[in-house]
């Protein structure tokens, strides 16, 4: 039982991972920010990434904030899994 919800851990940070990395790099694109997808990923990700924004402003035309969320992520999937295997 425990294997099978760190699998479905991993699988769920690796997916949001994912989709902000997408998002990232579909910003640098705005023909594809239209599209009904890049749409759905914004919706979940956003506010996530906001919230990183909301406090580390952007450095000349650089936006740290993602790669701070990044981490945070990481640190959350590490604890969260932590806590499923005490």
């Amino acid at each position: 039982m425990e294997a099978l919800l760190l699998r479905i851990v991993d699988t769920f940070f690796l997916v949001y991972m994912i989709m902000i990395f997408i998002r990232i790099l579909g910003s640098w694109f705005p023909d594809f920010q239209d599209s009904t997808w890049f749409r759905f990923l914004a919706f979940y990700t956003d506010p996530y990434l906001s919230f990183f924004r909301s406090f580390i402003p952007p450095i000349g035309m650089f936006d740290f904030s993602p790669l701070v969320a990044f981490f945070a992520l990481q640190l959350l999937e590490y604890l969260t899994k932590s806590l499923i295997i005490t």
